[in-house]
């Protein structure tokens, strides 16, 4: 990837561009996580060589401009990349100097009773409230802008693959809520969720349709409603 859409609006003005993406709206069980990232727009002064003294970063704080460039070259979809390559990505976002993000997930509880839109929303505007800067732009992953958000927004379709900061917090977003559905497997492990994650594989469904939903399956969702009202009348 590159760091074109960023330069463009750090041209334009905004200071703080804040990318913002999610993960989970489609599967039947389990929390939707988002994630937004902040890129440090001195990092394009150091991108023709490693960091050097006096450059306002220094290479000892996190990791080097090198590594820098090993995540914009890697980078993408979170969706286009293996469990490895992400994890491998977010280790090395993790210690960024030139990296700050934050991650905020909203339960299957709260999606059942707000909608899964708001939800996602309401995830967004927790992650924003977590960072110390106060964003000048924010481009969010899709075609919908935030609700009720206050601040200059962006919506780029297919984002995740196109702009490097919305790809960062998808990769983010992504690694943290499959840690936290392989957490969960283990306190219901007769789904699995640890090898399908809460999407509707036919894994998933099959088991769901054998056991009835567990306490953390989305109950507005049609295929867990569906077998919620088959149970009722059988």
């Amino acid at each position: 990837m590159n760091l074109k859409a960023e330069k463009y609006y750090w041209k334009k003005g905004y200071k703080i561009i804040v990318g913002l993406d999610e993960a989970g709206r489609g599967p039947l069980a389990g929390p939707v996580t988002t994630a937004a990232v902040i890129i440090n727009s001195k990092v394009t002064g150091h991108l023709s060589s490693p960091c050097k003294r006096g450059s306002g970063i220094p290479a000892s704080a996190g990791m080097t401009i090198q590594n820098f460039k090993k995540i914009l070259r890697n980078a993408r979809d979170s969706k286009k990349l293996s469990v490895k390559q992400r994890e491998k990505l977010f280790k090395l976002i993790k210690q960024s100097s030139f990296l700050k993000f934050s991650s905020c997930s909203v339960s299957e509880k709260v999606i059942d009773k707000i909608n899964i839109e708001q939800a996602t929303f309401k995830a967004m505007k927790n992650c924003l409230k977590k960072l110390k800067e106060k964003p000048d732009l924010i481009l969010v992953d899709g075609n919908r802008k935030i609700s009720k958000l206050k601040c200059n927004q962006k919506t780029i379709i297919k984002g995740d693959d196109k702009i490097f900061s919305i790809a960062l917090a998808s990769i983010i977003a992504k690694v943290i809520r499959d840690k936290k559905m392989i957490k969960l497997s283990k306190k219901y492990p007769k789904y699995h969720f640890e090898i399908h994650k809460g999407y509707p594989t036919k894994l998933h469904r099959k088991l769901l349709k054998k056991y009835g939903p567990c306490k953390i399956h989305r109950k507005s969702y049609k295929p867990v409603r569906k077998i919620i009202k088959n149970l009722k009348h059988g």
